[in-house]
């Protein structure tokens, strides 16, 4: 808080142990990062066990990933490292997989924040005391209520997560791409999949992700779209209370719905979608299809050729990926990252659609510059898309 600011109304200030928390609330910026860390491990871990992987775990998934290096770079003509050699493939813990997310994604959660904490100063002080303290009260929690709600979305990300990519969202440490080893093991057991092969799977789509989201379109036009996404929001200090007052006390369900109410972020933030935000969804929505049905066509056809037609693991994960918990859910939708079934199959026609008119190299020049991702309308035909870029 700037000095020339004046010190927001504190209806603790005659109890010194809440005057003290509450002022530490409030000094933190609009994000509390430390209740931010908390909750994201205790959600990534929760009551099962998150064993440190060794060194053999280590190596033999480096081993695998040299072979999966060699289609993708075949494929997609990118590079998935320097010198002609994959990164680091660096396997981890549940936890330090939350840890590395927040701490890459920070600069999309603060500008959210910082979005979701603006108010509009018109210069009126409530006449009502009990209103005042209410509102001086939301000013001061929030940081904290945005740091237990980021964290507890990113623990559920984390729980399920097997690699780096769960989202299709570039990350700024180019150096080495994380895998959850215990995760995808799991899955593999679970799912009566060859642990070699659901190790192979999982390295091919990180891979593939890896150089796809690195690239110059993506840079410039995907993570540009996200990050106006975030800053977009416009925060509504009365949605809770309108979702109470909504509420039929004479509902035999009135008391489930209160608890999904308060169990809501999206409420408790006052995190209501913008006109801004509506105005570009169209735009987000289809590059984000076309971006994650290029890397589904990617880790397709290389886990054809390394593991044959009949794997039923691109089925299995995907699934997985649409059955994400409530909280999976909530930071794609306070991202802008819709990875619904309807965008998974809007974006493999669209991929499908180009390579049945031209072949798979026609899509090697949509990552070259932002301006060649698809707009919706060239999405939906992909004979459109072809004839702007005069692809032939």
């Amino acid at each position: 808080m700037a000095d020339d600011e004046p010190t927001p109304f504190n209806p603790f200030g005659g109890m010194p142990f809440f005057n003290d928390m509450m002022r530490a609330m409030s000094q933190q910026g609009p994000l509390n990062w430390d209740l931010a860390q908390q909750f994201a491990q205790l959600g990534s871990v929760g009551d099962t066990a998150d064993p440190e992987p060794d060194a053999s775990t280590r190596i033999a998934f480096n081993a695998l990933a040299d072979i999966a290096d060699m289609h993708v770079r075949e494929i997609t003509t990118l590079s998935t490292g320097p010198k002609d050699r994959h990164v680091e493939i660096l396997t981890t813990t549940r936890a330090k997989w939350a840890h590395r997310t927040l701490t890459d994604l920070r600069p999309l959660f603060t500008n959210l924040a910082t979005a979701l904490n603006r108010r509009d100063d018109n210069g009126e002080t409530p006449n009502d005391p009990m209103a005042a303290m209410m509102a001086n009260l939301s000013t001061m929690m929030a940081p904290a209520m945005m740091g237990m709600s980021i964290g507890s979305m990113v623990g559920a990300l984390a729980a399920q997560a097997l690699g780096q990519y769960e989202l299709p969202l570039a990350r700024p440490h180019a150096s080495e791409i994380l895998v959850v080893s215990s995760s995808v093991d799991s899955f593999a057991s679970e799912w009566s999949i060859p642990t070699d092969d659901m190790r192979m799977w999982v390295l091919i789509h990180e891979l593939a992700s890896h150089a796809i989201l690195a690239s110059a379109a993506i840079d410039d036009g995907l993570t540009a779209l996200v990050q106006r996404h975030v800053s977009a929001f416009r925060p509504d200090p009365e949605a809770l209370m309108e979702s109470i007052g909504e509420l039929d006390p004479s509902d035999p369900d009135a008391m489930a719905r209160i608890q999904g109410v308060f169990s809501d972020p999206m409420v408790l933030m006052g995190a209501v979608r913008s006109r801004e935000q509506e105005a570009m969804a169209p735009l987000l929505d289809a590059h984000i299809a076309a971006v994650s049905g290029y890397i589904d066509f990617v880790v397709d056809s290389v886990s054809t050729r390394l593991l044959g037609t009949a794997s039923p693991i691109a089925e299995a994960v995907r699934r997985r990926r649409v059955e994400h918990s409530k909280d999976g859910q909530l930071i794609e939708r306070l991202l802008g990252v819709s990875l619904t079934r309807e965008q998974q199959h809007r974006g493999r026609t669209f991929i499908e659609g180009v390579i049945e008119r031209n072949g798979p190299s026609a899509l090697i020049p949509m990552l070259e510059k932002s301006e060649n991702l698809p707009t919706p309308n060239e999405v939906d035909a992909p004979g459109l898309w072809l004839a702007r870029l005069e692809i032939s």
